[in-house]
């Protein structure tokens, strides 16, 4: 389905750093159990449960046994799903996951179908299920996004240090430098930017360079470059960074297109 990355992997010792993603992470934990920190709130999911992160929520991820988790991952972009809940004339705008662990053997079944479908390379199939699973999922598990908890004023400047942040991928201004540009004092934007996504400015610009690299990796850009590009020193640094929070190395990323496998060495 257009906009959706899907990942199938097994992980040990991995640990996923705090991180953010642009659109959304939904997954079936196949075995074991991973365990997450989602905005503050510890989670475990184990096996046969879907595991649900909205937009731009902080979250973590590491095993919650020493023999570790597999699961089957789709990444569907905020467009695609809209998309959904718009065709099912649903008052959700966004959608928006409440529950971040559910257990619902259908909807499983389903993510599960069209991963394989994916798999083996069946279109079709693929792009049928999955949009029939994200239908199944709104409807039944999606609400409307709630409003922010950050005051105006404060939404104000951290949306507009977001906007900066975008920009300055490459050379990022300090944190200083970014209040002063916004109109607020230094510690009243951390404690703002915080709230509002999270993490701290420089976390966020480090999920930023990734969420770029990831792009610039798909449209076939080597990896040496896309490290120049997103601002970060060299590859090594690069490589650091999007396996922590992609969970697969850049150039493993790059050959497999949209559907990544545990073939990698995700341990």
């Amino acid at each position: 389905m257009p906009g959706t990355d899907l990942l199938k992997a097994r992980y040990v010792t991995h640990r996923f750093t705090r991180h953010v993603h642009d659109g959304y992470a939904i997954g079936l934990i196949v075995g074991g159990v991973e365990e997450f920190d989602y905005r503050g709130t510890l989670h475990r999911a184990g096996a046969g449960e879907l595991v649900l992160v909205n937009p731009d929520a902080s979250h973590t991820g590491q095993a919650g046994t020493p023999d570790g988790w597999s699961y089957r991952m789709l990444y569907p972009s905020i467009d695609a799903l809209a998309g959904i809940a718009a065709e099912l004339g649903t008052p959700y705008g966004t959608p928006h996951f409440p529950e971040q662990v559910v257990r619902d053997d259908a909807v499983a079944a389903l993510l599960g179908r069209a991963h394989q479908a994916a798999e083996r390379g069946d279109a079709l199939a693929a792009s049928t299920l999955s949009r029939t699973l994200f239908a199944r999922l709104l409807s039944r598990h999606a609400t409307v996004r709630p409003a922010a908890l950050v005051p105006a004023e404060g939404r104000r400047a951290v949306r507009e240090a977001l906007d900066l942040l975008h920009d300055s991928l490459v050379d990022p201004p300090t944190l200083e430098d970014l209040a002063d540009a916004v109109g607020a004092r230094p510690f009243a934007l951390l404690r703002a930017f915080k709230a509002a996504t999270g993490l701290p400015p420089h976390a966020y610009l480090t999920s930023l360079r990734v969420r770029r690299a990831r792009h610039l990796l798909q449209t076939g850009v080597r990896p040496a470059q896309v490290a120049a590009e997103v601002g970060f020193t060299d590859q090594a640094h690069l490589n650091r960074h999007f396996k922590r929070i992609v969970g697969v190395p850049p150039a493993a990323y790059q050959r497999a297109g949209t559907y990544k496998t545990g073939d990698f060495p995700t341990t």
